[in-house]
């Protein structure tokens, strides 16, 4: 049997046992396999008519897979909190395979159709997901998910009909192929690449909440169960931002000025937007969501600065640290929903809030957290792409405006940190054995990161 068809097995197992009578335990074992060919596609490159793996999209496929191991683990529980009924658990671990389906097509494709395709799977099969949480709220997210979602895969599929066109007289049907448009990059019509590039790569941000529409989602991920805002920012978002790479990659050949220029502009602004409603935030969920289109957004400006070090980092710490955080809500929130203070209090087990603490204070780059390098090298990066050109003092104001932001979320989770310690009543709380593994598994995993063997794998991704 091929590997191409043995990497669907277990999101296909999924599907079918999600038909039978449900044991949780069960099914997080086997929604844990995904990690088995996910390891030995990253250890195992190959190719064929419809992919290729690379040391990229397996550095996020495996990534990918972890986090999919913590929202398995995380399903143990997490019905008992939520009083989830099996129709509820059902409809999660169906749709839940479906999802993983269509990120492995998407990850993996070495074509822009398949790849849609895939990433149409996976945005389809997350509407349902949302109606796991059966509340009018979270119905009433679902449809607008899907609005918003459907209108940015159909700007991602009209930018990649132009991208087609553009190479299709000199490819024929390889001007789908990623890597061939990148081989011919000079013989393609630029102009059109261009618009065909600017609109799919304006779908991709849409689908990740920048700018115009930044609340959407963080009204879905706070409607939704936890492990549903976990697989947004830990998986969805990495395969979108992925499929950035990719065209990036390409318009880099056609116009390095162009993709810049562009990048920064629609990034920088996203960030001032985000920056204040992060500030204005009132609960976990949401402060959470709002700081994952921040990450997307240093990720993008690392990127197309040449430091892909620093944005392949940053997007593995980004991948573990957001669904942590997100499956650690089911506890932090269990006597005062949607409050910060008093939080970190009342737990018997002492390593619960010890985990959650290093959490918050790695998201916002406090050392050792890998997000702390991943800054440090970005910035750098930038530096380095505008010493040589006449655009320093435009690069020194630009890295002077996104710290100026970071500063406000940096502020925010400061303040979210103290009052979750420090006020509020010291009422005793509740964790179960399963959520002590998931946040360990985040915790090495993350730590793993910032190992020496580590660093010189992501340094050797891109060359």
């Amino acid at each position: 049997m091929s590997i191409s068809i043995i990497i669907f097995i277990p999101s296909l197992l999924l599907v079918a046992l999600s038909f039978f009578k449900i044991n949780r335990t069960l099914m997080a074992a086997v929604s844990s396999l995904i990690i088995v060919p996910a390891i030995y596609i990253f250890m195992h490159p190959f190719v064929n008519e419809y992919f290729l793996v690379d040391k990229l999209n397996s550095f996020v496929l495996l990534i990918s897979s972890i986090v999919g191991v913590g929202v398995s683990l995380s399903m143990i529980s997490l019905p008992d909190r939520l009083n989830l009924n099996e129709e509820a658990i059902k409809r999660f671990y169906r749709f839940f395979g479906i999802f993983w389906f269509g990120l492995i097509i998407s990850i993996l494709a070495n074509n822009m159709g398949i790849f849609w395709i895939g990433l149409e799977f996976a945005t389809l099969s997350t509407v349902y997901m949302i109606k796991v949480k059966d509340s009018l709220t979270a119905h009433k997210e679902a449809w607008k998910y899907l609005t918003v979602g459907a209108i940015a895969i159909s700007l991602v599929l009209f930018g990649i009909i132009l991208m087609y066109a553009s190479a299709k007289d000199v490819l024929g049907e390889d001007a789908m192929n990623f890597y061939a448009l990148a081989k011919n990059a000079s013989k393609i019509n630029s102009f059109l690449f261009e618009i065909g590039f600017t609109i799919s790569v304006t779908g991709f941000f849409i689908k990740m909440g920048f700018f115009p529409m930044n609340l959407w989602l963080a009204d879905i991920e706070r409607a939704s169960i936890y492990p549903v805002a976990a697989l947004f920012s830990g998986i969805l978002e990495s395969a979108i931002m992925l499929g950035f790479f990719r065209l990036s990659k390409i318009e880099m050949l056609v116009n390095t000025s162009h993709l810049v220029t562009f990048s920064y502009i629609y990034a920088i602004f996203t960030l001032f937007m985000v920056s204040f409603l992060i500030y204005r935030a009132k609960d976990f969920v949401t402060t959470f969501a709002l700081s994952g289109i921040e990450h997307m957004v240093l990720i993008t400006i690392f990127w197309v600065s040449g430091g892909y070090f620093a944005a392949l980092l940053h997007l593995a710490a980004h991948a573990f640290l957001k669904p942590a955080l997100f499956l650690s809500s089911s506890m932090l929130e269990q006597n005062r929903r949607y409050r910060f203070k008093g939080a970190l209090k009342g737990y018997k087990n002492k390593l619960i809030p010890l985990l959650i603490s290093l959490l918050l204070l790695g998201i916002i780059s406090i050392p050792p957290s890998p997000m702390f390098f991943s800054e440090i090298f970005g910035f750098k990066a930038m530096l380095d792409v505008a010493q040589d050109s006449d655009y320093f003092l435009v690069m020194i104001f630009a890295i002077f405006i996104i710290m100026l932001l970071l500063s406000i979320i940096f502020y925010k989770f400061i303040t979210i940190y103290q009052e979750a310690l420090y006020d509020g009543d010291d009422e005793p709380k509740k964790v179960y054995k399963s959520e002590i593994a998931m946040l360990l598994l985040f915790t090495i995993s993350l730590l793993a990161l910032i190992l020496p063997q580590v660093f010189d794998y992501i340094e050797g991704i891109i060359k």
